[in-house]
């Protein structure tokens, strides 16, 4: 018997330009997600920066809207339903998001495409990678290097931009850290979309692994048509069926920018990007026969089973994903809308935990710690309840915060001694906001003498 034969496996793919419908959409969502990435730390909302995670202050404002860490939960419920957006979009549709929207996807079509601008077409850089080393290869191998390692600094330096002001990093306006995460985010991103590119996908995606088991026969997945393609040959360009199988062009290997043949089945290495289907409906239009031999299909369809009125979303599986991805944005987006605008922390002064005023009262210190969560400065007035005559020291005081700060004012608190025996008691702060008449109880204590 016969040992099977082993190809060698390339060290680099360089896959062929292609054109069609899905291709249109790739460069289409390649145009989106970059205009959205490298825009939205430019855009200004009330004077600040519209889109800006303040780590140091533990602050993020999102569109004016004002986040702090007791607003997680908001992000909590954003990765929850990626998660589970992704799930029921891999389920419906296969893996729609890596062959149109994952950054790794994107990046290595926008370094192929600087590559082909300088070195040529595919079997252009084929030869040039073949050829031995020589002052034309060293000028356009380095000017390529330059061209992708110059836009890679320019995304680490916009990713920097989402937690430091943008407009202090373009002025170079950054300390140690801001350049240690702009050389080490454009770093990574010359790696994995410059150098490593495919071999990202194959061999460190986890993604790739685990998404098969999300499948089902109803699934739209890239496909080869067997029953109609075998066998192939070059006999079926001169065929008279007026539906012609594949000619073994390998044009469909050609422009896979994973280096696979979709012909032989689902492989776990197909990101679903589509080159394939466009490269094959190009070879059937000038062979003058229907298109379609490469495309999206399901198991079932592809077995010959008849299809179901409509498109398939009635499966345990597509409900189960619908009803919690509707439950959870419903609750967060109502959540949202009701939150507070303004939040208050009370924080007791233990240090001294209870006193004697000047006329005899017992007093307790606290800090209130307010933040004003609106793009409006704001004014809050201060009362506390919870004991008999139970009292400010400073009856009326009003409190103003700055849009989207936080404001800390340390606060006495006095009551008579009869009406506070030894032992904590349980009070309450009532912070409202004269701006909107807006108010908030916060829970605290009184220690008595």
């Amino acid at each position: 018997m016969s040992k099977p034969e082993i190809k060698p496996i390339p060290i680099k793919i360089h896959p062929r330009l292609t054109s069609g419908r899905f291709n249109n959409v790739r460069i289409g969502m390649v145009v989106l997600t970059q205009l959205a990435f490298f825009g939205m730390p430019w855009l200004q909302w009330n004077g600040r920066q519209a889109v800006h995670f303040n780590l140091a202050e533990h602050h993020f404002l999102i569109f004016g809207i004002s986040l702090w860490p007791q607003d997680f939960i908001y992000l909590a419920a954003l990765l929850v339903v990626s998660a589970l957006g992704l799930f029921l979009w891999t389920t419906l549709a296969g893996r729609l998001w890596c062959g149109y929207s994952c950054p790794q996807t994107v990046y290595t079509q926008i370094m192929i495409w600087i590559e082909r601008a300088i070195q040529g077409d595919h079997n252009a850089r084929r030869k040039l990678d073949a050829s031995p080393m020589s002052v034309g290869k060293f000028a356009k191998k380095g000017a390529t290097q330059a061209i992708m390692a110059a836009f890679s600094l320019w995304t680490g330096l916009t990713f920097v931009g989402y937690f430091t002001p943008m407009r202090e990093l373009a002025t170079l306006q950054m300390g140690p850290w801001d350049l240690f995460w702009t050389l080490f985010y454009g770093g990574f991103t010359w790696l994995m979309a410059g150098v490593l590119r495919e071999k990202v996908c194959l061999h460190m995606c986890p993604y790739a692994r685990f998404q098969g088991s999300m499948f089902d026969d109803h699934t739209l997945v890239i496909s080869y048509d067997a029953k109609r393609g075998e066998p192939r040959g070059k006999t079926q360009a001169k065929s008279d069926a007026q539906t012609k199988g594949c000619i073994d062009c390998g044009i469909c290997v050609q422009v896979c920018p994973t280096g696979i043949d979709i012909r032989n089945g689902l492989q776990y290495e197909c990101i679903g990007c589509a080159a394939c289907i466009d490269a094959c409906d190009q070879v059937m239009d000038k062979l003058k026969s229907p298109r379609g031999l490469i495309r999206y299909t399901s198991a079932e369809a592809l077995q010959g089973k008849p299809a179901k009125s409509g498109p398939s979303f009635h499966r345990p599986r597509i409900v189960i994903y619908s009803c919690l991805l509707a439950g959870i944005i419903t609750l967060s987006t109502t959540a949202l809308v009701l939150k507070k605008p303004f939040k208050v922390d009370v924080l007791r002064d233990r240090a001294s935990l209870v006193e004697q005023s000047d006329d005899g009262l017992l007093q307790n210190r606290y800090s209130l710690r307010v933040i004003n969560t609106t793009e409006q400065a704001q004014r809050y007035v201060v009362t506390v309840e919870g004991l008999p005559g139970i009292r400010m020291e400073k009856p009326g005081q009003v409190i103003e915060v700055d849009p989207a700060q936080t404001e800390t004012v340390p606060v006495r608190v006095q009551v008579e001694p009869e009406s506070a025996p030894r032992g904590s008691h349980r009070i309450h702060f009532v912070i409202r906001s004269l701006n909107d008449d807006v108010s908030i109880r916060e829970k605290s204590s009184f220690i008595g003498e």
